[in-house]
């Protein structure tokens, strides 16, 4: 009976136990991120929530819009502020994450057993990148169709329509094959129109095409211009032909929908994601529309990636800043996380303001902040690694 206890003593022993995908130390600290992390991604989410609610209350108290749509609104407004939340929120995680760790002397008591500091820190390195890539990846598939249907929602209250306003004399460009788009007038269906024109530069010639009708209708993302005229224009100014009473069939600008074609909306930058509004600055460029719009423009297209990435630089400060203040508590690891993050706002909008009136380049301007910080943090972390 004893040697048979023995045995399943032994075999108990040597019986692999659960497969894990990290190593104990890394698993231990990414929980003691989570909590923090959500914690602040949640809270920042509920102030911006908040902010735009009280902003929003006018139009229910004097303009007597229903709440359902004002709440619908805030809702698809939220996703705006997903770029500056998640490095917020990776922010606050790894101060009280590594403050705590640091305060129970977990950190000395690692790097006492041999462990390095750049390996201990890697895993929080990791998870800021992971981080940075969900955060970029919401900014740009979840934030630009939030916009739009915030707008949408917005001009509903307003408005009384679930429609976006048409605008009159609507320009629109498309940069994948230099068209220009000009329609005078569209009706109230949203895809009738008049007064259209198209003009069209040849590539393999400097001859121009000009094709022109007075109505058309959208189908799908097809433009049909209706009974059209086609006029060849050559270098000189005179007309090499003319072809008329056919309709012609021409794709929207960036396989647009009708209501993104004929809609204000889609020229704000923010309802657009990084290759359409990369096109709309190429085409800017290219038919001479410079000045502060342009710039600014280039300062929200670099800001698309600047501001996730910025997930990743808040665990290159907050780690070392956490071990150096960690024993002066959670309430020291809330302050540092609330001055970082007004600090690098403050050196954003400083940094922005410079690239708008062309004193600096406006993609160094956007990412600006992040590059300071990451100097910051590899200084925080040589010094704290010696």
């Amino acid at each position: 009976m004893a040697v048979a206890s023995n045995m399943s003593g032994a075999y108990a022993r040597s019986r692999p136990g659960p497969r894990r995908f990290l190593p104990i130390m890394d698993l231990y600290i990414l929980k003691e991120m989570a909590g923090p992390f959500a914690f602040g991604l949640g809270a920042f989410l509920l102030f911006q929530f908040i902010n735009i609610f009280f902003l929003s209350a006018d139009y229910i108290i004097n303009h007597g819009a229903p709440v359902f749509l004002v709440l619908r609104f805030l809702v698809f407004r939220v996703p705006l502020t997903a770029s500056t939340a998640f490095p917020f929120a990776t922010l606050f995680g790894a101060l009280l994450a590594f403050g705590r760790l640091t305060a129970d002397n977990e950190i000395a008591a690692l790097r006492t057993s041999g462990i390095p500091f750049a390996r201990i820190i890697r895993t929080p390195l990791i998870a800021g990148m992971l981080v940075f890539g969900f955060s970029y990846y919401v900014n740009e598939t979840v934030a630009p169709a939030a916009t739009d249907l915030s707008t949408r929602t917005f001009y509903q209250m307003i408005y009384k329509t679930a429609s976006l306003p048409i605008e009159p004399n609507i320009f629109r460009q498309d940069p994948s094959t230099g068209r220009v788009f000009y329609v005078g007038s569209v009706d109230p269906d949203g895809k009738t129109m008049h007064s259209v024109m198209i003009y069209e530069p040849n590539r393999l010639n400097a001859m121009i095409v000009i094709t022109s009708a007075q109505s058309a209708v959208v189908d799908g993302t097809t433009l049909i211009l209706k009974n059209s005229s086609v006029y060849k224009i050559k270098p000189t100014g005179g007309v090499d032909g003319i072809v008329t009473g056919k309709d012609v069939h021409v794709s929207l600008p960036l396989g647009d929908t009708v209501q993104q074609f004929t809609s204000s909306a889609f020229n704000d930058p923010y309802a657009m994601n990084s290759k359409r509004l990369a096109d709309d600055i190429k085409f800017r460029k290219m038919s001479g529309q410079g000045g502060g719009d342009l710039a600014s423009r280039e300062i929200t297209l670099a800001q698309k990636l600047a501001y996730p990435f910025a997930s990743f630089v808040a665990v290159l400060v907050a780690v070392p800043l956490a071990v150096r203040f960690g024993k002066k508590g959670r309430t020291m690891g809330i302050a540092l996380a609330i001055i970082v993050f007004f600090i690098y706002f403050i050196m954003g909008s400083a940094a922005g303001a410079f690239g708008k009136n062309g004193v600096i380049d406006p993609y160094v301007a956007a990412w600006l902040p992040n590059i300071i910080m990451v100097l910051a943090g590899g200084l925080l972390i040589y010094t704290e690694d010696r």
